[in-house]
């Protein structure tokens, strides 16, 4: 472990963990493999966040690493492929009266996690954790017009699928 003083480490994980995670998911789309996604971040955080010499960019530090270990671990995973929980056929839990008044959010999560990644990704940033393009354009290291550019596609990729869903699946 670094030398920072421990309650610097807890305050980091207090202030970024559900953003990181809730990152972690719209990349990988599943739970489990968000939280491996932040632990690693946190581990990694652990280990080198003392050469971090601007404590105002442990933001976009954190999501950038987040983002890499994303990458890694893809790459892993199609150079060995397992068997996700999605292709079992497991039982899903039971939808009750009470998650009905979440469905519209629900209902834009869902389409959301349905864009491409490379949409995806700008999109969680920007509106879900309230990024800056520019720092979106550090973490996904791509340039601040691409990010425009991706943000307004993946905005209206989203707006026609919401219409259509909206109509009842008529366009």
């Amino acid at each position: 472990m670094n030398n920072q003083h421990p309650v610097e480490f807890e305050s980091v994980v207090e202030t970024y963990y559900s953003s990181l995670f809730r990152f972690g998911i719209s990349l990988s789309g599943r739970e489990s493999d968000a939280s491996d996604l932040t632990q690693q971040t946190f581990l990694i955080w652990a280990q080198k966040g003392d050469q971090l010499r601007d404590f105002s960019k442990v933001k976009t530090w954190l999501f950038t690493t987040l983002y890499r270990e994303f990458l890694r671990s893809r790459r892993r995973e199609k150079s060995h492929p397992s068997q996700s929980l999605e292709e079992m056929e497991i039982e899903l839990p039971e939808v009750t009266a009470s998650s009905f008044e979440e469905m519209d959010g629900v209902k834009v999560v869902e389409i959301l996690n349905g864009l491409d990644l490379v949409y995806r990704e700008p999109l969680t940033l920007f509106y879900l954790e309230e990024l800056s393009y520019k720092e979106i354009a550090e973490i996904l290291e791509i340039p601040i017009g691409t990010v425009m550019s991706r943000l307004a596609r993946g905005k209206g990729l989203m707006r026609k699928r919401l219409e259509k869903d909206f109509k009842g699946g008529e366009e």
